[in-house]
C-alpha cells in the first residue's frame, strides 16, 4: 500500500515549513497573510501528490462534520424516497453530506436513530417527527443542535419547520368533487394525532359543512402497521354501510393501498367511486383512467430545508417556518 501522503511532506517538497502548509489547505491564508504565489504553489504541489485531508482531525479542529442526518417516516414510501434524493443533491452543493434513517413511524427507533446521528457528531438534522417523539426533540434543542422538522412538526414545540398549507390541500380537492356534483365524499386517513393528518381531516370537515354536507360527513382511519388489512375493512364498510359517490385518500400510501383495494373489488373509479388520491406515484399513471391528485411542491419542500437548517449551523438565530402550496392536479378519475 502506498504511503499516505502528509502536509510534512507537501512542506518538504515547497520548503516551507508544516504549519504554513496547513494555514493553506484549511483555508486560513488570509487570515496568516500567505502571499498568493505560495498559495498556489502549495496547492498545486498538494494536488500533484494526490493529498487527502484527514477528514476526521479536520472535524475535531473545524468543530464541524459537514454531515447532516435525515430521519424520514418510511424510506420505502415513494414520497420521502423522492424528498430523500432532493435533499441529498442539495446538501452535496452546499458541501455536506447526508446520513438517512427511516423511523417507521415508531418513537423508540425514532430515539435510537438521533441517539446515533449525535454520536456521529452530525452539524444538524432534518426530521420527519413521529407521535411520541417530543422529549427527543426537546432534548435536541437543550443541546442546541440544529434541527428543521419537514412534512409535520410538533405543535407547542417551537423548531424551524417546512410543510405543506395541508388544510387548504384538502378542502381545495373536497370543493372540487361538490364542484362536479359529488355530495357523499368521504376521507380516508390515518390514525393520528400529528398536526398534518389533523389538519387534512379539519380541511375535508369544513369544506363539507360550509357546502350544507355535514351529515354526509364520513372519516375513516387506518393504522401506520395495519394499513392493508385496515384498508380491506374499510373498503367491506363503505360499500355495505352507504352510497357513496367519492374518495379522499389523505396520504400517498392511503392511495396506493385503497386503489389496489378498489381494483380487487372491481369497483369502477369513476363510474362508482370518483377518487383523489395524495402526491403523486407511478401507480397513479397506470390507473384507467389516470388517478387525480394533491401534489406537493417536493423540490421546493427539500431544498428550503435544507438550506435553512446549514443557515442554523453557521449561526443564524432566526426560527423559519415556511408553509407550501398544493396543486390538485385534475385527470380522469373524479370525472
Amino acid at each position: 500500500m502506498a504511503k499516505k501522503v502528509s502536509m510534512k511532506d507537501i512542506a518538504n517538497r515547497v520548503g516551507v515549513s508544516t504549519a504554513l502548509v496547513s494555514y493553506v489547505l484549511n483555508g486560513l491564508e488570509k487570515e496568516k497573510r500567505v502571499g498568493p504565489e505560495l498559495v498556489e504553489k502549495i496547492r498545486s504541489v498538494a494536488k500533484e501528490m494526490k493529498y487527502k485531508p484527514n477528514q476526521i482531525a479536520r472535524s475535531l479542529r473545524k468543530g464541524s462534520t459537514n454531515t447532516v442526518g435525515f430521519i424520514v417516516a418510511d424510506i420505502a414510501n415513494p414520497f420521502f424516497g423522492q424528498l430523500a434524493r432532493i435533499i441529498e443533491d442539495e446538501a452535496v452543493k452546499l458541501g455536506y453530506t447526508v446520513i438517512f434513517g427511516s423511523s417507521d413511524e415508531d418513537y423508540l427507533k425514532f430515539g435510537l436513530l438521533i441517539d446515533t446521528l449525535v454520536n456521529r457528531q452530525v452539524d444538524g438534522i432534518i426530521i420527519v417527527p413521529t407521535e411520541g417523539c417530543s422529549e427527543q426533540i426537546k432534548s435536541l434543542k437543550e443541546e442546541n443542535i440544529p434541527i428543521v422538522s419537514i412534512d409535520r412538526y410538533l405543535p407547542g414545540i417551537t423548531t424551524n419547520h417546512v410543510i405543506l398549507d395541508n388544510y387548504k390541500a384538502t378542502n381545495s380537492a373536497v370543493k372540487y368533487f361538490i364542484s362536479k356534483g359529488y355530495k357523499n365524499i368521504n376521507m380516508i386517513a390515518y390514525e393520528s394525532s400529528l398536526g398534518h393528518m389533523q389538519e387534512r381531516i379539519r380541511g375535508y370537515r369544513e369544506a363539507m359543512e360550509e357546502n350544507g354536507l355535514a351529515k354526509e360527513l364520513f372519516v375513516k382511519k387506518v393504522r401506520y402497521d395495519h394499513l392493508k388489512h385496515d384498508m380491506v375493512k374499510i373498503m367491506d364498510e363503505l360499500m355495505n354501510e352507504k352510497k357513496i359517490d367519492a374518495l379522499l385518500f389523505a396520504t400517498n400510501a392511503i392511495s396506493i393501498s385503497g386503489l389496489y383495494t378498489l381494483m380487487k373489488n372491481d369497483i369502477k373509479v369513476p363510474d362508482q367511486i370518483a377518487v383523489i388520491g395524495f402526491d403523486g406515484h407511478e401507480v397513479f399513471d397506470f390507473y384507467k383512467p389516470q388517478i387525480s391528485y394533491i401534489k406537493q411542491p417536493l423540490e421546493d419542500m427539500g431544498k428550503e430545508a435544507i438550506n435553512i437548517l446549514v443557515d442554523q449551523i453557521k449561526g443564524s438565530p432566526k426560527t423559519v417556518h415556511i408553509e407550501l402550496k398544493s396543486q390538485l392536479v385534475v385527470r380522469g378519475s373524479c370525472g
